[in-house]
């Protein structure tokens, strides 16, 4: 073990207080004035634990978004996470942070909110412990609305990414090993709403053209899209359609998830979609959405950081550290794409992201921390 661990393992105690605090408080990705106060609380504390500056990026439709800068160094290495969860207002209320047998639960303590305060703690570490590298920023770009597609946030993440050396994303990693990500899925999301033409079911069904009766032709035509071999699935995961049992139904609509493993398939998984035909005569289809985060694809580069980090778990932790990948989608998806080298799944060990069983293993943030802060020092 080294100094820096153990001077991580001393700030356990106020990491676990402020991981309380922040769990404590609601940040659901629309609702604005929730966000912005989770945007002042971590402004706020990495200010303070850091000693870093921090910039805020207002957002007029969703919370502001955070810069959180550390170091002077040419080298900029961006560490990404976000301060969104798809709990609720009222939920921290309702179902607040508690410890129970090594395990700390609540809205977004695995998803992410103990990843960001692991990586406020490596920053702090690494300068308490006179390694912080002289030659590299570290900038930590806090997001607001991961959860819903970073809608209004690509922008900035891609324009953060394009001046960095290498991203490291604060997603929680892997489980049940803790394995890191070195590739992910790219996702889509699609709606599909069908024109047909009403009629009375009893008196004269033959004037009317159903568009459930058209919606099941789609379904099977986007099934038939799925390839499990090359990780393409498209899934008709909602449907809508008719206002009563004896009215031929005038509209339907369904909507799409979409998930492929490289560019090709994205490509080709698009024109597909939008390039779908109605098989029943007057039936008229209406087609929206896209692609919204690329495939993360596994490069030499990332592979580099992943073995950079399974060495330092070797080494410091005795830790065999595997990777994975993922269908899964997370910010690093529109680094990669850019060729930035990115590694994924630094966040914090625990289990049940989105459900209300979600928890972190308490026992397992000191050494993600310590391995976050090794791989600042050495990347």
């Amino acid at each position: 073990m080294t100094d820096i661990y153990q001077l991580i393992q001393s700030y356990m105690p106020e990491l676990l207080k402020l991981l309380e605090e922040s769990v404590n408080m609601d940040s659901p990705s629309s609702d604005k004035t929730h966000t912005d106060r989770m945007a002042d609380w971590y402004a706020f504390q990495f200010e303070r634990i850091v000693g870093g500056r921090v910039s805020r990026q207002p957002n007029r439709e969703y919370g502001d978004r955070l810069l959180c800068e550390a170091g002077e160094g040419e080298r900029r290495v961006l560490l990404l996470g976000h301060l969104d969860t798809v709990w609720p207002a009222g939920e921290a209320e309702r179902r607040p942070f508690t410890i129970r047998g090594g395990r700390a639960y609540g809205p977004g303590v695995y998803d992410m909110k103990a990843g960001l305060l692991q990586a406020m703690f490596a920053l702090k570490a690494l300068k308490e412990a006179g390694r912080f590298p002289a030659d590299k920023t570290v900038a930590v770009f806090i997001n607001s609305d991961e959860e819903i597609s970073s809608v209004t946030s690509r922008a900035a993440i891609e324009e953060e990414a394009g001046s960095a050396s290498a991203v490291l994303v604060l997603e929680p990693p892997m489980e049940p090993n803790g394995a890191l990500k070195t590739a992910r899925k790219g996702s889509g999301r699609y709606k599909l709403v069908i024109e047909g033409v009403s009629a009375h079911a009893g008196v004269d069904p033959s004037k009317g053209v159903s568009a459930i009766h058209e919606l099941s032709y789609q379904i099977q035509a986007l099934q038939a899209l799925n390839n499990f071999e090359t990780g393409t699935s498209v899934n008709v995961g909602i449907i809508h359609g008719g206002i009563a049992s004896n009215v031929v139904a005038g509209s339907a609509e369904a909507e799409i998830d979409v998930r492929v493993a490289t560019k090709e398939e994205a490509e080709r998984i698009h024109e597909a979609v939008m390039g779908l035909k109605p098989k029943l005569p007057f039936a008229k289809l209406t087609i929206s959405g896209g692609m919204l985060r690329p495939p993360m694809v596994r490069t030499e580069e990332a592979g580099r950081l992943y073995r950079l980090a399974r060495q330092i778990a070797q080494d410091e932790l005795n830790l065999n550290l595997p990777e994975a990948a993922t269908g899964g989608v997370s910010d690093g998806n529109f680094t990669a794409a850019l060729g930035i080298p990115t590694l994924d799944g630094l966040g914090a060990r625990g289990d049940f992201a989105h459900s209300p069983k979600e928890y972190v293993e308490l026992e397992e943030i000191p050494r993600r921390t310590l391995l976050l802060a090794r791989l600042i020092e050495r990347c």
